[in-house]
């Protein structure tokens, strides 16, 4: 696989037209755009990430494959959704953890869309029994997390961001010195980043430079967890 040379105008052409064309026809009509302006150069990107994410943790994984790999699918759940447009019109990767089961468990992100470009570290809507051992080992290890975080904020260049309760979670102290962080339904930090970035080779040094950063708040969270980091 070659390495990776940035996406191209094309890349962001494709997901502009396919928002006005979110349908199978044309999707189907369009698929050779697809393959060559999103999957090849989302899998060489993939692949030069690997041994770096690998360096951060061996616990986490880049898998460089068009499915079941750190790709996110293009096609869209909509069972329940009311939107019943069948594609994604944004690029999504994700650097998982060795025991993932799902999307919600915490991982590296990068997003790539023609709306907004950024990446991101941590986990978003974690299960409800993983939120709760966040929440808790948090509350029990304040100066840990402030720590952790604010190393990770400045050497990620990433800020918190997420949702959070408007008032502390049933079991919790709402005058607990880090009440704010325990209202968190998201424990993230995240960047934006110039969509120019995407298509440079350069994008690889500077998730690098982010994603090491953020390791000592992902150490925290996978602690909270009982995972290996």
């Amino acid at each position: 696989m070659s390495s990776f040379g940035g996406y191209s105008v094309a890349t962001f052409s494709f997901l502009e037209e396919l928002a006005f064309n979110n349908n199978r026809g044309w999707f189907e009509a369009h698929r050779g755009d697809y393959e060559t302006a999103v999957v090849e150069p989302s899998l060489a990107l993939i692949a030069d990430m690997e041994p770096l994410i690998r360096s951060i943790s061996p616990h986490f994984r880049a898998v460089a494959k068009k499915s079941g790999g750190s790709l996110m699918r293009i096609y869209r759940d909509t069972r329940f959704a009311r939107d019943k447009t069948p594609y994604k019109t944004n690029i999504g990767i994700q650097f998982r953890h060795e025991l993932a089961a799902d999307v919600h468990t915490p991982a590296f992100y990068v997003h790539l869309a023609t709306d907004e470009c950024f990446i991101g570290a941590g986990t978003w809507h974690p299960e409800p029994s993983d939120l709760k051992k966040i929440r808790t080992y948090l509350s029990e290890h304040p100066d840990d997390y402030r720590s952790a975080t604010a190393q990770a904020i400045e050497a990620s260049g990433m800020s918190i961001s997420g949702e959070a309760l408007k008032k502390a979670p049933r079991g919790f102290d709402p005058d607990h010195p880090l009440a704010t962080e325990l209202r968190r339904i998201d424990f993230l930090l995240s960047a934006d980043l110039e969509p120019t970035l995407y298509l440079e080779p350069g994008l690889v040094a500077k998730l690098e430079r982010s994603f090491s950063g953020a390791a000592p708040y992902m150490r925290f969270l996978c602690e909270a967890l009982e995972a290996p980091f």
